[in-house]
């Protein structure tokens, strides 16, 4: 469609941000000489476009989200965020300030903008507030109610409230009509303050021809009157009975409906069915941005009322949706419903009082025709029934910026229209469009231009080509990721509910010491076992977190910790995946036992859902801080615990002496020049290190652990039966290390091991009999002894059996074994004992600390007596 082209009379500017004004927000009204804008923020401008000059500032407590003018009363309706509706009477506040000439030129500078506004600004009257509620987010005024729209928890709510007569108080009175719409979804919070929609709902009041003029309102500011055909098709008989205004709502969810207004107020003295109120015409699926009407249908010479025959609603995406009472191929008068698709995103629309809707996009404004004309190749081709709709629309550039606002004047030239506008950059326009200066169109395209529109039309095949494989792609991505999402979710539910006993998917931890470039070195292995009915595909990865740290059991000790991630590709049911790791001797040479071990599955959400999240549409408006995915951080995921292992002294020795593979130690890599001086020592010299002199001269560490022997043969059950309990004993605290079966085929009850660092540990299991404690007779025991010429092996050895008495006697206790009656006062005594070692230990270390070396010889001496003491107590596990 070839349309007028307009011509551009900027006003002035105002201020607006630095990347433009938002859509949705900014409104302009016009009405004679006056202009009323809010550029979405906290002021509304009065401008006086005769005199060029702004005549007053208001200034409300929020943003200004929407305005209403009342043209005969001279009242100004204005909906505030998150305070309520104000009304003013412009009458009595309005303010005039004149100005010189240099203060006008310099308002209408090139660029348009001005940095404060040039009369002084009114701040509202908080009683000015009509009608209080946070909860408002659109609203229309009718000649003796007001209808507003709010947003509750989970539901849209409409209620209709009495507006007064002129002269009283404008506050409404009561309310009188209230119904639920759709449900919604709140907008989001952000510390605890509600954050502004992006979208805001529309409102538009239509009524049927035989009422007055729409409410009171302008052209401009959104009352429309229908043809009776089409306000009866689409309202029904009762509301074109009763002469009901009708209130129509177009949600950001793209649902349009629709409440007859009489109806409402009756509902409430004669309650019904609250669904029955609310019609639904139409979904359009995104953001509804405008509804309006217009005329598409040429007026006969006598007739003066301009009713509209044609309702048209715009999506924030493009799409477009017209009504029209049209004929069917029988004769009967029936609603013809089309769906158009025009360039998005639309900001912001308005009809003029002919058949055209102009539209602004991030490109520019565009105006399309529906009036029903020949295809652009053919002005004699008609597609369709005379009355009815066009086939296709066709956009047509009209040069000008994008708005944020528009509005149609309403001293548009005969067959033209007057646009007021506000540009995105924050300036006030009028543009012009004259059809009497407009080139005269030929009465046939020519060749030229239909070759022209032939390739204009190809190259939009393309690009919605372009677009199509561009959404297919991200809908694949997406069916993916949800896919994949839902695996993940049915893994995660099958581990968290299967706490107790066997899991479906789990990982077992074994060590061995195996040899690696002439070193020792003790391995891990971890072997995934899949028993469930999923399949662990890509993105799942297997992490392994090794805590090298003499302190790994303590929770508050900061150990060095390494985490190993090893991916899991294509694991299915019943699936196996071994990994093998290195738990030490480190780089010092030192292997610092216990060692934890901890196994865990781990599903990055950056890979799929980040990628899934990306893809957009580059045909619709660009990303805004207001819809662009939120960043996911490099650690998000979902980490699901498997298994956790502690690795200690136990599992570490090797016993060269009883022939177990792998056992010979070869220790750290020595020194090349300390080895060259051992070769050189003379033939039956003894080796002078600080190990050898340590075992030479100093009598091994020994540390004892006295057990109920009723309480070991009941933890032990049937599996150790005929041996004895020494032997059954020695083989349960090395069941993880690979010399279990010797011991057991040998019938061993003490075995000397090799710690990781080439000194000898020594286990001895005895029985033996505990007196003085039962007063119903002596009580069978068995000793368990650790001999070590290093006191850190020992005392890494004894922690290990203590950690497994602790976990055997709590398993007991758990089976309500309950011990035999003790002589209390013995007990008693030992803990006296105990608690005078603990304090000679305190008093010794204090004064070593004070003491010269000469004499604290002999202290040091006396602690290692008294730690000799308390590491073989009196005390008996029961």
């Amino acid at each position: 469609m070839a349309g007028p082209r307009p011509r551009v009379e900027y006003l002035a500017g105002f201020c607006c941000p630095l990347g433009g004004l938002a859509a949705g927000k900014p409104r302009v009204l016009c009405h004679g000489a006056e202009i009323f804008l809010s550029t979405g923020s906290e002021l509304v401008y009065v401008y006086d476009r005769e005199g060029r000059l702004l005549i007053a500032v208001y200034k409300f407590p929020g943003q200004v989200w929407h305005l209403e003018l009342l043209t005969l009363r001279r009242v100004l309706y204005v909906l505030c965020a998150r305070s309520g509706i104000y009304c003013l009477s412009l009458d009595q506040t309005t303010r005039s300030v004149t100005q010189d000439e240099d203060g006008g030129d310099d308002q209408d500078s090139e660029d348009g903008q001005v940095s404060e506004p040039p009369v002084p600004v009114i701040p509202v009257d908080p009683d000015s507030c009509v009608l209080p509620d946070t909860s408002l987010h659109a609203f229309t005024v009718l000649d003796d109610a007001l209808v507003t729209l709010a947003l509750g928890p989970t539901q849209w709510k409409m209620q209709l409230f009495e507006r007064p007569s002129p002269g009283e108080d404008p506050r409404p009175g009561g309310q009188i009509g209230e119904v639920e719409l759709s449900t919604c979804t709140p907008p989001a919070e952000s510390q605890g303050e509600s954050v502004a929609p992006r979208f805001l709902p529309v409102l538009c009041c239509a009524s049927p021809p035989g009422s007055r003029t729409p409410l009171g309102h302008s052209w401009s500011s959104g009352g429309v009157t229908l043809e009776g055909a089409l306000f009866g098709l689409l309202f029904g008989a009762d509301a074109a009975l009763l002469e009901s205004p009708v209130v129509l709502c177009g949600l950001p969810d793209g649902q349009l409906c629709c409440v007859i207004v009489k109806t409402l107020v009756t509902s409430t003295s004669a309650p019904g069915d609250p669904k029955a109120l609310v019609k639904i015409l139409h979904h359009l699926e995104e953001p509804v941005v405008f509804i309006g009407a217009l005329r598409t249908e040429p007026l006969a010479e006598d007739v003066e009322d301009v009713h509209c025959d044609c309702l048209v609603a715009l999506g924030h995406h493009g799409r477009t949706l017209a009504i029209k009472a049209s004929w069917d191929e029988a004769g009967h008068l029936v609603p013809e419903l089309r769906e158009y698709s025009i360039p998005g995103p639309v900001l912001c629309a308005a009809c003029d009082r002919s058949s055209r809707v102009y539209h602004s996009t991030s490109a520019g404004l565009r105006v399309v025709d529906l009036a029903q004309e020949g295809s652009p190749l053919d002005p004699m081709e008609h597609d369709g029934a005379p009355g009815s709709l066009p086939a296709l629309l066709y956009p047509d550039s009209l040069g000008v910026c994008s708005l944020a606002t528009l509005c149609v004047s309403s001293g548009e030239p005969e067959g033209g229209a007057e646009l007021l506008a506000l540009s995105a950059k924050g300036r006030l326009m009028i543009c012009h469009l004259d059809p009497h200066n407009e080139a005269p169109q030929p009465s046939r395209v020519t060749s030229a231009k239909a070759g022209q529109k032939i390739k204009q039309l190809l190259s939009g095949i393309g690009t919605v080509s372009e677009r199509v494989s561009s959404l297919k792609k991200a809908v694949d991505q997406r069916d993916k990721a949800l896919t994949c999402l839902n695996e993940v979710m049915n893994v995660s539910c099958a581990l968290l509910s299967s706490r107790e006993g066997p899991r479906p998917i789990s990982c077992t931890i074994s060590t061995a010491w195996s040899r690696l470039q002439l070193q020792d070195v003790l391995m891990a292995t971890c072997l995934l076992e899949n028993s469930s009915s999923f399949s662990l595909d890509r993105g799942w990865a297997l992490c392994v977190q090794v805590l090298r740290s003499s302190r790994a059991l303590d929770l508050d000790s900061a150990g060095s910790a390494i985490t190993y991630t090893i991916p899991v590709d294509q694991l299915g049911p019943g699936g196996r995946r071994e990994v093998t790791l290195p738990l030490g001797p480190g780089e010092d040479g030192a292997l610092d036992l216990p060692v934890t071990v901890s196994c865990a599955l781990f599903y990055s959400l950056r890979e799929v859902v980040g990628r899934a999240l990306a893809p957009r549409d580059p045909f619709k408006d660009p990303p805004s801080a207001e819809d662009t995915p939120v960043v996911l951080p490099e650690q998000d995921g979902v980490c699901l615990p498997l298994s956790e292992h502690t690795v200690d002294m136990l599992q570490g020795l090797r016993f060269p002496s009883l022939g177990v593979p792998h056992t010979e130690a070869l220790g750290p890599a020595k020194d090349p020049i300390h080895t060259f001086l051992g070769t050189c020592r003379m033939p039956g010299s003894q080796p002078a290190g600080p190990e050898s002199l340590r075992a030479k001269y100093l009598p091994p560490s020994v540390a004892t652990i006295k057990v109920s022997a009723e309480l070991l043969r009941a933890a032990l059950g049937d599996s150790h039966a005929g041996m004895s309990l020494g032997c059954a004993t020695l083989q349960w605290l090395l069941t993880e290390n690979p010399a279990a079966d010797i011991v057991k085929a040998q019938a061993l009850s003490s075995v000397q091991g090799v710690a990781p660092d080439g000194t000898d540990v020594h286990l001895i299991i005895r029985e033996v009999t505990v007196t003085d404690l039962c007063p119903a007779g002596p009580i069978q025991a068995t000793e368990i002894q650790v001999e070590s010429s290093s006191l850190a092996n020992m005392c890494r050895a004894h922690h290990a059996i203590v950690r497994r008495l602790q976990r055997l006697v709590v398993e007991q206790a758990a089976r309500g074994s309950s011990p035999p009656d003790l002589r209390l006062q013995y007990l008693h005594q030992m803990q006296a004992n105990h608690e005078t070692l603990l304090r000679e230990v305190q008093m010794l270390r204090d004064r070593l600390c004070t003491e010269d070396e000469a004499s604290s010889c002999a202290t040091a001496q006396r602690l290692l007596q008294v730690y000799r003491r308390l590491r073989s107590p009196s005390l008996l596990l029961l």
